[in-house]
């Protein structure tokens, strides 16, 4: 039997790294002959060792000279890239898992982003396994977690894509998740080739675990895209009522209460994103003959009609005798939460009005379709200037009460796969309050535009879409009482 040698050094694996092993037992690794010399020269052995000598060290796979990573420029490049990858992927699940875990309105919505979570979780221990697969390979499973950390990243970023091109904005995030998803595929056409899998001990344990995440992410993509909540439909309580009037006798004046109430007897809590009640005067005449019901088309000419008409009252004309705000805009109303209000309307005794018609309304957003950011409650008022500037001109957009701010969807990947969205309000005693949700920011547009310019550039189409997908709407209630009948209390 021969002198067996006392170093061995093995062939270079797929990454140029060189086993050394000493009577068959692994002592070290070396990607040079100087890590050689240093690795020898732990173990004891002179730093004039004559490596090419055959009675110290047998080579196999080549000979001192076949070092295919000795200065391993091209290793360090992939092991660079492939952290930035699942870096950006960690980031990524985290964003959007954090929100939806935490903010969710849903137990199914919380549970989509724990998934998230638990997959950047993932990722972020693939990020040593990477060094040690492009490294020394000491781990045994390192090419297998960052295989699963890949094709994690790989499911997101579809997903994500998919998402953005269902809407077709231009956003610049979009070149993230694009750039992404090529990093993943060329990712895993390397982990591939490289055929990871085969130090894995139970390959089909492993794909059972692939395939429970691709499973995960296919439910989180269809809840994302074809979610519309389950729950009660709306539902509101409504009332606007006038109470006895007051006066004395010398005073020229009756004080007419009026009493305003409103509850969500629904299960859905609502942001309440305008409301306003508002009193009117009418005045009309009597038509004797009974002719008054065909008055309903106008005059002659048309181009308007009424939704009532009696048949001896003619020429009826209102005017605003009070307004206001409700709750204000940027309140809540809660599942079973009530909101009542009490008004005092003054009116002269002499009045010419034949009745008052109260009316109570808002505008609300579903919370379970989106929320509010807190810049929405704060109001910016047209005719005051701030900052060199008006929010809006008021003698282009007339003297309002302006809120705005963006409204979110409830899922995150909503969120980072559309343009931001923004809710826009004007309120003034002098007429109707107007709403619209669309992707105009105030922040980022020319503050001298007309608002009647802004109501045209408009896209008519988004607008109606996003209403839809908000569950934007409004509810109102009126009442209407005699004026004669009003005075007639008063003086008894």
């Amino acid at each position: 039997m021969g002198i067996r040698p006392w170093v061995v050094v093995e062939p270079p694996d797929r990454h140029g790294l060189r086993r050394i092993t000493i009577l068959g037992e692994t002592v070290g690794s070396a990607w040079s002959l100087r890590e050689l010399r240093k690795v020898l020269r732990g173990l004891g052995y002179p730093d004039d060792m004559d490596l090419d000598d055959h009675a110290c060290v047998h080579w196999r796979g080549g000979d001192s000279g076949v070092w295919p990573d000795e200065r391993g420029r091209r290793r360090r490049l992939v092991i660079g890239f492939m952290l930035a990858g699942l870096l950006a992927s960690v980031g990524l699940h985290l964003v959007i898992g954090w929100a939806d875990a935490l903010d969710a309105l849903t137990f199914a919505q919380r549970l989509v982003g724990m998934l998230f979570l638990l997959a950047g979780l993932v990722q972020a221990a693939a990020l040593p396994a990477v060094v040690d697969h492009w490294g020394r390979g000491q781990v045994r499973f390192s090419g297998a977690l960052v295989l699963l950390g890949v094709l994690m990243a790989l499911a997101t970023s579809t997903l994500l894509l998919f998402l953005w091109l269902q809407e077709h904005e231009i956003i610049a995030v979009a070149l993230l998740y694009l750039a992404l998803w090529l990093w993943s595929l060329w990712a895993l056409h390397l982990l591939i080739r490289e055929k990871v899998w085969r130090g894995i001990p139970h390959p089909r344990k492993f794909a059972a675990g692939v395939t429970v995440t691709a499973v995960l992410t296919a439910v989180s993509l269809g809840y994302s895209i074809l979610y519309q909540p389950i729950a009660a439909p709306l539902h509101f309580v409504m009332r606007a009522e006038f109470g006895t009037p007051q006066t004395d006798a010398g005073s020229p004046y009756i004080h007419v209460p009026l009493k305003l109430y409103a509850r969500n007897a629904g299960g859905i809590p609502v942001y309440i994103v305008v409301d306003d009640y508002t009193v009117f005067g009418v005045r009309s005449a009597f038509a004797k003959s009974g002719a008054g019901v065909k008055e309903w088309k106008g005059d002659e000419d048309g181009g308007w009609w009424v939704p009532d008409a009696q048949a001896f009252v003619s020429g009826a004309e209102d005017e605003i005798v009070a307004s206001g705000q409700f709750q204000g805009p940027g309140s809540t109303l809660d599942a079973g939460e009530e909101y009542k209000m009490e008004r005092i309307v003054t009116l002269p005794k002499d009045t010419a009005y034949e009745t008052l018609d109260a009316v109570l309304r808002f505008t609300f957003l579903r919370q379970d379709r989106g929320k509010l950011d807190d810049e929405f409650y704060y109001e910016k008022l047209s005719w005051m200037e701030s900052e060199g500037r008006y929010y809006c001109p008021p003698d282009k957009c007339g003297e309002h009460v302006v809120y705005h701010g963006r409204v979110r969807y409830n899922t995150s990947l909503i969120n980072l796969t559309r343009k931001p969205r923004y809710v826009a309000t004007f309120w003034s005693p002098e007429e109707e309050p107007n709403v619209f949700i669309s992707s105009f920011n105030f922040k980022k547009h020319k503050k001298t535009e007309s608002i009647y310019d802004i109501y045209e550039a408009l896209d008519e189409n988004e607008v109606d879409r996003e209403a839809d997908r908000y569950g934007l709407g409004s509810v109102s209630v009126n009442a209407e009482v005699s004026v004669k009948g009003l005075l007639k209390q008063a003086q008894s």
